[in-house]
């Protein structure tokens, strides 16, 4: 059996900081892909748009998937279609075929994504398990935090197809480490829910579609129209799908947990109000205010660098406050940077962005990691994988359906081009409607977090 436990830590880590970088790096790149390929921002969104949705879609599935046919053979498949798919885009000659292949770079990147985290717990045990996981974690957090600024640097040297080369290369370079990885797999591994794969994927693509497209096609539109209600349809069919499963791909019944609930909320409202920012603030930057790409990727520093250090910081502010109070306070200063982030205009400066930048990183590094363990906390110990896979397809999802949302506003108030005048507005209105939804979901997830507190049964006095 294949045990090369350092070789298993490189493989891993380096398809892992690939991922973020192949999402932050694109976004950077967006202005430069419209120009080249004359594109508009409908084509546009759905570079990072179709990546999204198929990785969010296929996270829980792809993860079954290796359970079934084994954690290597499913990995090494994500790995090359994620590189297969990042080499052909670096060459494409038009948008729908470079949206295509982002949309199939998302499925390897879920495939690689689940499969990674299993092939780690089955190679490290007690301590070391632990501290792999820790790096594992911190990998993540450096690819989303200087992914814009690589990729920035990337395209300013080698050009705008240099962000779907270099993680492509990366890529292969897993490719080849992967024979010798151990091969793994469920001893009691259950079914692919193909029916809640193929009803949750469609509603979700549905759903973007119309936010994606509605601009420009007008929102009455027939096409447009029949994009919402079948996705509605499909979300229906969805639970109801899930709910007559013996093994559904989302349990709904982890729902009945006013706890969990509250957790799931706030991890999507965090991802909801970051990741659009990440996708949408270098257009701005670089259109509007006038930097280059390495520019524009150096302040979207500020945004991301906080989530390296501040995980470590709310673990130990768990010993002092609860950590429901430290989730609840994280979104709140999630919401108070975007507010505060409406000062962004024309002759924005990297200095006076700092504060508004750095209050929303602060809200996302104090949640990130203690998201997932009161998630998983908050389940029975033998549904941990799928509380853990529920509460990360809800970030997905939620930051897909954000991204298309925001896109819809700014294409709406900029008439298609991203630009002056119009860009402005509508980034402002986009930033106080995070505000204001990121405050609610605050006061929601602490009501829901009370309540199963409340609920807590009570142990019966002595007799």
């Amino acid at each position: 059996m294949r045990n090369h436990p350092a070789v298993v830590l490189v493989a891993v880590l380096l398809s892992t900081l690939s991922l973020p970088i192949s999402l932050t790096g694109a976004s950077v790149a967006l202005p430069e892909i419209g120009r080249d390929l004359d594109a508009g921002l409908a084509g546009v969104q759905w570079v990072v748009n179709g990546y999204n949705a198929t990785f969010a879609s296929f996270m829980l599935a792809t993860g079954a998937l290796a359970d079934l046919l084994g954690r290597r053979r499913v990995f090494a498949t994500g790995v090359a279609l994620f590189a297969g798919s990042g080499l052909l885009g670096a060459v494409a000659g038009n948008i729908v075929l470079l949206d295509l292949l982002r949309a199939l770079a998302g499925v390897g990147a879920a495939a690689a994504a689940t499969s990674a985290s299993a092939i780690l717990a089955h190679t490290f045990t007690g301590p070391a398990r632990a501290r792999a996981f820790s790096v594992f974690g911190t990998t993540i957090g450096v690819g989303l935090a200087f992914g814009p600024s690589i990729a920035g640097l990337l395209i300013g040297t080698f050009g705008w197809r240099a962000v779907f080369a270099a993680p492509a290369l990366a890529a292969l370079v897993v490719l080849a480490l992967t024979p010798l990885l151990p091969e793994s797999r469920q001893p009691h591994a259950g079914r692919i829910d193909t029916p809640g794969t193929v009803t949750f994927t469609g509603a979700l693509l549905l759903l973007i579609f119309g936010f994606v497209q509605g601009p420009e096609l007008g929102w009455s539109a027939p096409v447009i129209v029949a994009a919402f209600v079948g996705a509605v349809v499909l979300l229906v069919l969805f639970v109801r799908v899930e709910r007559r499963r013996a093994e559904p791909m989302f349990d709904l019944a982890l729902l009945a947990s006013p706890r969990f609930v509250g957790i799931c909320l706030a991890a999507a409202t965090v991802v909801a109000v970051l990741v659009p920012l990440l996708v949408y603030l270098p257009s701005y930057l670089t259109t509007v205010v006038g930097m280059g790409p390495g520019a524009a990727g150096a302040t979207l520093i500020l945004l991301t660098a906080p989530t390296l250090v501040l995980p470590l910081l709310s673990g130990a502010m768990t010993r002092l406050v609860p950590a429901p109070a430290v989730i609840v306070t994280s979104v709140v200063v999630v919401a108070v940077g975007a507010g505060w982030a409406t000062i962004l205009g024309p002759g924005s400066s990297t200095a006076a962005l700092a504060g508004p930048l750095l209050t929303i990183g602060v809200g996302v590094g104090l949640s990130i990691g203690l998201l997932d363990a009161l998630a998983i906390g908050s389940v029975a110990p033998e549904r941990a994988a799928t509380g853990a896979g529920m509460i990360n397809t809800a970030r997905l999802a939620s930051e897909t359906v954000a991204i298309a949302v925001v896109g819809a506003v700014l294409a709406s108030t900029t008439a298609g081009r991203l630009a002056d005048p119009g860009f402005t507005g509508g980034l402002h209105t986009v930033l106080w409607a995070m505000a204001v939804l990121a405050l609610l979901a605050a006061v929601v997830t602490a009501l829901l977090v009370r309540r199963a507190r409340v609920r807590r049964p009570q142990p019966a006095p002595p007799a």
